[in-house]
């Protein structure tokens, strides 16, 4: 379970006060894999980072009875100036999982070669991409936080993201932003949809999905 209350995030932009997240509340059910939906700048991304707690709110809380994972697909928990695979060993002592095992699998996951021992300064965003993806997976969350990654690559490396994330989702659950339909229907069973800083729970998918449409048109 993860309950939002009374969340408030605003940005300032160009000298005025823009509220992304409005004073919301909701509580998000064990056990389901749930899509988050919403506009282009919804505060979808936003959101993801809250309850992984890489972002603080402007006020309000998230409570939790498991383990979230850093929001996938977002770089910015790892420095530029270590290696990948140093970023990996630091990940690893912060999870208390093993840190020789993290490593392996990491590096046979994202498929860097020589760069994994480069400054991720140097990566470019879909390397970048490719690293947190592979740390992330190879740490057992309760839920995991996806932001698009399972886009990331060539044909083949987006096969094996998608397996290896439908292997965890067989004992975890997920929040998953994707702007694909498809990816959705095939990782999710539930909806939530973001709009106007307000956000609505779907207990059925194809609901949410609807409504999401109704919004872009």
């Amino acid at each position: 379970m993860i309950r939002l209350e009374n969340l408030t995030k605003s940005f300032w932009i160009k000298g005025e006060r823009k509220v992304v997240i409005d004073d919301l509340s909701l509580t998000l059910p064990t056990g389901k894999s749930l899509a988050l939906l919403g506009r282009n700048g919804a505060g979808k991304s936003t959101l993801l980072e809250i309850i992984a707690g890489t972002l603080p709110p402007d006020s309000g809380r998230v409570l939790s009875d498991g383990t979230i994972s850093w929001p996938v697909g977002l770089a910015a928990s790892f420095h530029g100036d270590l290696t990948g695979a140093e970023n990996v060993r630091f990940i690893a002592r912060i999870y208390g999982v093993d840190t020789d095992d993290l490593v392996e699998f990491v590096g046979a996951f994202a498929e860097l070669g020589r760069s994994y021992h480069m400054p991720m300064r140097t990566y470019s965003s879909g390397m970048k991409s490719r690293l947190t993806f592979g740390a992330s997976m190879g740490i057992r969350f309760d839920t995991y936080l996806v932001d698009e990654v399972t886009a990331v690559g060539d044909q083949s490396f987006k096969r094996k993201s998608q397996a290896i994330f439908a292997e965890r989702m067989r004992s975890s659950s997920a929040i998953l932003v994707n702007h694909s339909m498809g990816e959705v229907r095939r990782f999710c069973n539930a909806g939530v949809v973001l709009e106007g800083g307000k956000a609505e729970y779907f207990d059925d998918l194809e609901e949410a999905i609807a409504v999401h449409e109704e919004i872009l048109r």
